[in-house]
């Protein structure tokens, strides 16, 4: 997964990843690829890159969320093997299934591990950013592999945003909060819950005060955005200026936007799933794994 000096990998983006094959261009001064992807009436999906790419080194940046990127995700490999390509670097930012990584009843696929089987014969190289399970990277077992963390660069944004305190949703993330809040340059702490009755849960930092602080609380998902609504709300009791809510895959289901809108200052996530709330971009921690 090493460039020469004088190398010029060409980017080819999917559809889901148009924005960050942009960025990740810019970063290996690579050429990005025209790509035509389309869908007809029945919704099959048909791609075609507008180069050639005979003896070139390629990366195609595709997220693997939902189920029809993953299937344009493929085309593209496929379409890119069928010039005489001198390797394929397949970057998938946001790797669908990886919460599914084990069988937990009899009968059930290990769905990520089928994932990286079907991704792995058509790459001579794969990049992931904060996958949620680490033992998807082991199974690409015959290529190199990484899984790039987004914590630098959401960490530097959060520090041009003047945040004081980064905080994680629990504890078992803590250390992803204490990563980000070592660039921000401030203190890191996680929430806790405390139920004070059949009803009512409180959550609240665990060591800090947030009162009179601009508080990010960061995860790597967020998807209903429930907790990071019910944490901002006690935190605005409890004193905080201004909440950010911050994550490196925005999957955002129904309508976690707007009532993450209503409950915090601002929300924000990477390119790796591209919507309304993308402002920081992952492409300089790809940039060095296809590098290195």
């Amino acid at each position: 997964m090493t460039l020469s000096a004088t190398d010029t990998m060409h980017i080819v983006g999917g559809s889901a990843s148009g924005r960050l094959a942009g960025e990740l261009a810019k970063n290996l001064g690579a050429e990005l690829v025209e790509v035509e992807v389309k869908r007809f009436p029945d919704d099959e999906c048909y791609v075609r890159v507008g180069a050639d790419l005979d003896g070139l080194d390629v990366a195609i940046v595709q997220t693997a969320w939902p189920d029809r990127n993953i299937v344009e995700l493929l085309l593209l490999q496929d379409a890119v093997r069928e010039f005489d390509v001198s390797s394929v670097t397949t970057v998938v930012p946001y790797f669908g299934y990886a919460r599914q990584d084990k069988k937990f009843k009899s009968g059930e696929p290990v769905s990520a591990r089928m994932l990286a089987r079907i991704i792995q014969p058509q790459s001579d190289a794969f990049v992931t950013v904060d996958v949620h399970a680490p033992s998807v990277v082991a199974w690409f077992d015959r290529i190199p592999a990484k899984n790039v963390s987004a914590h630098p660069e959401v960490g530097a944004f959060l520090k041009r945003e003047g945040v004081e305190l980064v905080l994680s949703p629990d504890e078992g993330r803590r250390d992803n909060a204490k990563m980000v809040a070592s660039v921000a340059g401030c203190e890191a702490d996680f929430l806790v819950k405390e139920r004070l009755d059949g009803a009512t849960v409180k959550m609240a930092p665990k060591s800090l005060d947030a009162s009179g602080k601009t508080v990010a609380i960061v995860d790597d998902i967020i998807s209903t955005g429930g907790t990071i609504v019910k944490a901002s709300e006690q935190l605005r009791q409890q004193g905080a200026t201004k909440i950010i809510a911050v994550c490196t895959h925005g999957v955002f289901s129904s309508d976690a936007i707007p009532r993450l809108r209503e409950a915090c200052d601002e929300v924000f996530s990477t390119d790796t799933i591209e919507s309304s709330t993308t402002a920081i971009t992952v492409a300089p921690q790809v940039a060095r794994a296809i590098r290195e």
